[in-house]
């Protein structure tokens, strides 16, 4: 196995794009087309579920992306760990678009410019002997990508305002959830591409310990009580010393909280959580922010990659601190990191009786990929795949429900799904079995399946599955596989 420095700089990004540009320019009108259906039938529908009031309403009257094509940048090319390959890309679109967007109580709303960047990564795999030689491909953005919108019509005057804010956070909310990382975006080239093959495991566990803040200056108030209370404060000679807390996330992760230091200028946190990384190039942000009753101010906020990171050290790093506000910021924070290779050996989970309290020491993964034989009548079939690990709520997941449409095997269902758990030493003492449930809709249970955690741990390589039987002749094509951690080298 290559050291963890080897890796690291094996992959960072090339400058290949040329090809890639000319082939898209090529295609922009068929993607122009393709690309206008997926938005109507992916974003509309976030619309309906995640906006206030009457902007749920709002539907898509109109949709060009324009002439002006995506362009790609320092890509690079990698083999994976599932045998595949990753084409990993820096993408920019600044477009000349002509959306029309219109809803009940609601002005007629266009978009006439879209500004997107960010690194995508598209993950082809299984590999195969038949053209185009790989059976689907799987598109993320590595990080959350920074996304703005040039509003025309009633909105013009509202670019910073409840409507734009809303709709460009419904937007970013669908994106992080369809394909930030570890999220991404299938689509199958071949149908009966097997979904074991084409899921791509995570590559390990980021330890992360935020030690302290330093250089820190008093926020800018978000207004309100808040803000007031600083200003009477300040008329009597008294200063409002900032309650420091931090926030740190890794890709579309849910984001650490540490504790907050009261009155701090000088905060020392020593607080260490664990991330699973996806990607080496996916980002850490550090968000300093300033505990208040009303909304939370920043102090600031340091970003750097989790391969910068590793490549800087075990030792103590300090990042700067960056305030829109205040660009000559002194700001820094010092953090410090751990790394940690997944690999399949029940003795590696055996041996984590010296982590500390909440450390991941394995991570469980459950893939669900079809539903084998249902029976019934096609347009009452609402089937859905329960995973649950355990009876609490944070270790129970679903997958989405099908439908009957025209053209598709409603009694053989695709779901091609993954679910991760990440283990603790506290689980470890007396773990429960992972328990597969089929259901029709949201109430109706079909039947169920449970594997004991220890079967699956003393297979082979420590993956179990198959064509797992829930009753009634139906089956559920799943496959469980546990690693544990060993440091990086």
């Amino acid at each position: 196995m290559a050291s963890l420095v080897d890796t690291l700089r094996a992959s960072e990004a090339g400058d290949s794009d040329g090809f890639l540009n000319d082939l898209v320019a090529q295609l922009w009108p068929n993607i122009n087309v393709a690309g206008c259906r997926m938005v109507k039938e992916i974003v509309e529908p976030m619309f309906a579920s995640m906006l206030p009031g009457p902007l749920a309403s709002l539907h898509f009257t109109k949709l060009d992306l324009g002439p002006v094509p995506l362009k790609v940048s320092k890509v690079d090319v990698i083999r994976t760990e599932n045998g595949g390959v990753s084409l990993g890309m820096d993408v920019s679109w600044h477009s000349k678009s002509d959306f029309q967007l219109d809803g009940q109580m609601v002005p007629e709303l266009g978009i006439k410019g879209v500004h997107l960047t960010g690194r995508l990564s598209v993950l082809l795999a299984p590999l195969t002997n038949i053209l185009p030689c790989f059976g689907a491909a799987q598109i993320a953005f590595v990080n959350p990508p920074k996304l703005e919108l040039d509003f025309t019509g009633a909105a013009d005057i509202a670019d910073s305002s409840l409507i734009d804010k809303t709709v460009r956070k419904a937007i970013m909310d669908t994106i992080c959830s369809m394909a930030v990382l570890p999220n991404r975006y299938l689509y199958k080239m071949d149908p009966n591409s097997d979904w074991f093959q084409t899921y791509l495991p995570h590559l390990g566990v980021l330890r992360l310990t935020v030690e302290k803040a330093t250089g820190l200056e008093s926020p800018k108030r978000s207004g309100g009580a808040t803000g007031k209370i600083e200003g009477l404060l300040s008329k009597v000679g008294l200063k409002d010393v900032p309650d420091p807390f931090v926030n740190v996330s890794v890709g579309a992760e849910p984001a650490f909280r540490s504790k907050t230091k009261e009155d701090c200028m000088e905060p020392v946190w020593d607080e260490t959580h664990d991330f699973l990384v996806a990607d080496f190039d996916q980002n850490v942000v550090v968000e300093v922010m300033d505990e208040d009753p009303g909304e939370n101010d920043p102090m600031g906020a340091a970003t750097v990659s989790v391969r910068k990171l590793l490549l800087g050290g075990p030792q103590t790093q300090e990042l700067p601190l960056v305030r829109k506000d205040r660009p000559d910021s002194n700001g820094r924070v010092a953090v410090r990191a751990k790394y940690f290779n997944f690999i399949g050996d029940a003795n590696t989970l055996s041996a984590a009786q010296d982590a500390g309290e909440g450390d991941i020491v394995g991570l469980a993964t459950v893939l669900i990929a079809s539903v084998l034989n249902l029976q019934g009548n096609r347009d009452e079939l609402k089937p859905n795949v329960k995973v649950a690990w355990g009876t609490d709520p944070k270790r129970v997941f679903n997958t989405t429900t099908q439908t009957y449409s025209p053209g598709m095997d409603i009694f053989n269902p695709s779901f091609d799904q993954g679910f991760r758990f990440p283990i603790t030493k506290e689980m470890l003492a007396n773990p429960p079995g992972f328990e597969i449930t089929l259901m029709n809709g949201t109430d109706e249970k079909v039947g169920s399946v449970e594997l004991p955690f220890e079967e699956v741990l003393n297979a082979e390589g420590c993956v179990k599955g198959g064509e797992l039987d829930v009753g009634g002749g139906v089956q559920v094509r799943a496959q469980i596989f546990i690693r544990g951690l060993q440091p990086a080298k």
